[in-house]
């Protein structure tokens, strides 16, 4: 490290100011401060106060919670396919093929959204912000192990250049970034981000008789008959089991890479509550409202999907992916206590009412993030609205 240290301090005269290099200077820092801590200090005048976090370990924080999701993502993208072309395969065998689909992908992700990042950088003369540091793992975890590279760099493209930069950069977007991308890639390229796109195959290779490469709420949406039946398993005439609600639990269904299982789910958002990172209100709540409004669905509906069990809707699809590292993202969430609460339950119930009522999209975790994104903001400005009232109130009595 001292090595590389020495190296830097080399070159850094270049791009300070008068260096032949000096409009490339943010671009430089931004690969100083992402290898070292920064050595300035705040102004010595006035009160200071000292704190641990900065803005790249929060980020770090999100990325080590995300880690668990990530490796059995990979271990899953292989496993699918030992048991979609009928062969087997150690753990390790499939976790290396997992690898080299995932990778990529992560690579792309992060090349393609710091370059561009860089370059708005140097334009505008900013420092560049730790942002992406998440959303560029984010990005390829809610990707099915088939997606083109080319379409990843084409959505990450759009969503940190419209979703992002437009409205100033890190810390001013209105929607959730990586969300942004998956809906840029539903809208537009259908074909690649539905159907049965989920298991990664091979070219030329068939499925063995009895799987499906359909994720568990297309399979229910499209179900006519009991969508469960006393053992849990979905329907009939598909994989033994795969499609239990261990299964679905556990995460071995396909599904994008990262947001099949609930169990890794919930242990990254231990470490976010555990750290102070992540919202639990909001993660509570979200699982709260999708239960609540699928205890509704059952009373009230008539349909195989409306009478799914509510407690499927937990585990099912990327819920409690989208609850633990999307809903709570502290930019585009809501920011009062009590918003919190109210925005997380709007969460969950629209997306089981999307799910039930879309069958042309039964996901609907990512609309309904995307639409109280949009909406946080009125949720915190009549939660503050109501405190003043109340305040105001008791100081007439």
């Amino acid at each position: 490290m001292k090595f590389l240290r020495n190296q830097l301090d080399s070159v850094k005269h270049n791009f300070e100011k008068g260096g032949k290099w000096e409009k490339y200077f943010f671009a430089y820092e931004a690969f100083e401060t992402f290898l070292f801590s920064p050595n300035t200090t705040t102004d010595a005048k006035g009160a200071q106060i000292r704190d641990a976090i900065d803005l790249k370990r929060l980020m770090m924080t999100v990325i080590i919670a995300m880690i668990p999701c990530l490796i059995f993502g990979m271990w899953n993208v292989g496993y699918q396919h030992f048991l979609a072309t009928g062969q087997s395969g150690s753990f390790m065998d499939a976790f290396l093929i997992g690898l080299t689909k995932t990778v990529p992908i992560i690579i792309v992700s992060y090349g393609v959204g710091l370059g561009i990042e860089f370059v708005f950088a140097t334009i505008r003369r900013h420092p560049v912000n730790e942002g992406f540091l998440v959303t560029g793992m984010l990005i390829p975890l809610v990707m099915p192990p088939d997606i083109p590279l080319w379409q990843v760099a084409v959505a990450t493209a759009f969503a940190v250049v419209i979703g992002k930069e437009a409205f100033g950069g890190t810390g001013m977007n209105v929607v959730n970034i990586a969300l942004t991308a998956r809906a840029f890639l539903y809208f537009a390229y259908p074909s690649q981000i539905s159907g049965e796109v989920w298991t990664l195959l091979g070219d030329g290779v068939k499925p063995v008789a009895g799987y499906s490469g359909a994720t568990p709420l297309a399979v229910a949406a499209a179900s006519t008959g009991n969508v469960v039946n006393d053992f849990g398993a979905f329907g009939s005439g598909w994989a033994d089991g795969i499609y239990s609600l261990k299964s679905m639990f556990l995460g071995t269904i396909p599904g994008c890479i990262g947001e099949t299982s609930t169990l890794m789910c919930l242990i990254g958002a231990f470490i976010l509550i555990f750290t102070g990172v992540g919202s639990w209100k909001i993660i509570v709540s979200v699982f709260a409202g999708a239960w609540g409004m699928g205890l509704f669905m059952n009373a009230v509906g008539s349909t195989p999907f409306t009478q799914l069990p509510a407690h499927y809707h937990l585990v099912m699809g990327g819920l409690a992916f989208g609850a633990v590292f999307m809903a709570t993202d502290p930019v585009t969430a809501a920011q009062t206590e009590t918003g919190k609460w109210i925005y997380g339950l709007l969460v969950g119930v629209f997306t089981v009412l999307i799910r039930v009522f879309n069958p042309a999209y039964p996901e609907g975790i990512m609309l309904a993030i995307l639409l109280m994104n949009v909406f946080a903001p009125l949720i915190d400005y009549f939660v503050v609205s109501a405190n003043k009232n109340r305040r105001l109130q008791r100081a007439t009595v």
